[in-house]
């Protein structure tokens, strides 16, 4: 299989980011198991996200922790529910594993 590598530029279109879950619940009418996040981004506002990480997390846990998530594309919609932004994650064999600063940081902050 074979894709067009995207250019920096179009890569500069996007920015990676930091931001707060402030609210989480299942997304019922997902076809796999999901979430449905709403994550502070400090100046961006709060975005939406659906993310298949129910193997390692519980929505009432996910509430409060970072997440470095990918901002700038068109929104999704997934299930019926608007997804602005991508969640990262590495894939594992149990489950997707949130990918987190290791340490506090403000909301919106740049992954550089």
């Amino acid at each position: 299989m074979s894709f067009a590598m995207p250019t920096i530029a179009e890569w500069h279109q996007f920015a990676v980011r930091t931001g707060i879950v402030v609210r989480a619940e299942a997304n019922e009418a997902a076809r796999h198991p999901a979430y449905r996040m709403w994550i502070d981004f400090g100046d961006l506002g709060i975005l939406q996200s659906s993310a298949k990480i129910t193997d390692h997390y519980r929505a009432a846990e996910l509430v409060g922790t970072q997440v470095i998530a990918v901002t700038g594309f068109a929104p999704l919609h997934v299930a019926g529910f608007r997804s602005d932004v991508l969640v990262l994650g590495a894939l594992t064999d149990s489950g997707v594993a949130l990918v987190r600063p290791d340490r506090p940081v403000p909301p919106g902050s740049t992954i550089a």
